[in-house]
């Protein structure tokens, strides 16, 4: 049974039950680690995650490896400290958490001010020129759109947003602390515990979001560039004692998070055409970048914000 990792190493997965949290669980352990994931749940949808635990149980034994699940609000400081007190026993003294990857996605994803944007003329000019209803344009695009027609974007409806909700302070508070800052309270808690491996990763997630401005997503991203500032200092604070933090930029990804933001397929079409490999990152893309830095050859990468998007980011051309 040939491993990646040495017997008794723990990733700790904050929102592993979708996504790039649960691709990452099922990377690392088929690589041999052991997996301990927090996550929040209805019960409704335990019926979709409950199987997917059980087959990574079943892998994870294949590798001498464990698997241990809270389904708890990881944003809860008593249930992330009684998380931790449980993690403790588990590992006893000889096992440590060599990985600690910060994957929650929830936050407000609203528009500042009521939208006001000039009117769509694509879909009328091409009804005009042949002769038919502006609003059969429309549904030809959208039908084919969906079938993988990115070039046609531009003639679909416009995104739709809320127009009685906007964000306000508590929003972009709440928003910060979940998908950003409370990745602190997890390190410290791990760090005070004595839980961390001798050579040990942290990981958030962050996206392009971060330096572009999309509409809704002005809370988000401003967690995502306090997740940024919070890893580089993890990064020179806890490397000291062999912890290294670096945060994964991944490309327009399908996730439940990206179907939470309005207008996530023309994101999707924009995103396969702008990017050189003409498709979208996938959460096996991201988890397998984890993998690779979570390894002692990439110990000296840390305080790093890693693009991992297939060129998408540096493109400027569209196919």
């Amino acid at each position: 049974m040939a491993t990646d990792f040495p017997g008794g190493v723990w990733a700790l997965i904050l929102g592993g039950s979708s996504g790039f949290g649960l691709a990452t669980v099922q990377k690392l352990a088929e690589a041999g680690m052991s997996v301990a994931i927090v996550h929040r749940d209805r019960r409704g949808a335990m019926k979709r995650i409950a199987p997917e635990f059980e087959k990574l149980e079943a892998l994870a034994a294949g590798q001498g490896a464990r698997v241990r699940t809270w389904n708890v609000d990881a944003i809860d400081p008593e249930r992330r400290d009684a998380v931790l007190d449980e993690l403790t026993a588990l590992l006893g003294e000889s096992e440590r958490v060599r990985v600690l990857l910060h994957s929650i996605a929830f936050g407000n994803l609203k528009l500042l001010v009521p939208e006001k944007t000039p009117p769509r003329t694509a879909a009328a000019a091409v009804a005009r020129r042949l002769g038919v209803e502006e609003e059969s344009v429309v549904e030809a695009a959208q039908e084919l759109l969906a079938d993988g027609e990115d070039g046609l974007h531009t003639l679909t409806r416009a995104p739709s947003y809320p127009d009685k909700s906007f964000l306000d302070e508590d929003d972009f508070a709440r928003t910060i602390l979940s998908m950003g800052t409370s990745l602190l309270g997890w390190t410290q808690g791990v760090f005070a515990r004595g839980l961390f491996a001798d050579d040990a990763r942290v990981f958030g997630l962050t996206s392009e979001g971060n330096e572009v401005a999309w509409k809704g997503y002005a809370a988000v991203s401003a967690a995502k560039v306090s997740l940024e500032a919070l890893a580089r200092s993890i990064a020179v604070e806890l490397g000291p004692y062999g912890v290294r933090c670096n945060v994964i930029q991944a490309g327009v990804t399908e996730t439940p998070a990206l179907a939470a933001i309005p207008g996530s397929d023309h994101l999707k079409a924009q995103a396969r055409l702008r990017n050189p490999l003409g498709r979208l990152t996938t959460p096996r893309d991201v988890a397998s970048v984890i993998h690779l830095l979570s390894l002692p050859e990439a110990g000296w990468i840390n305080g790093d914000v890693i693009r991992v998007d297939g060129g998408e980011h540096i493109s400027g051309a569209t196919r």
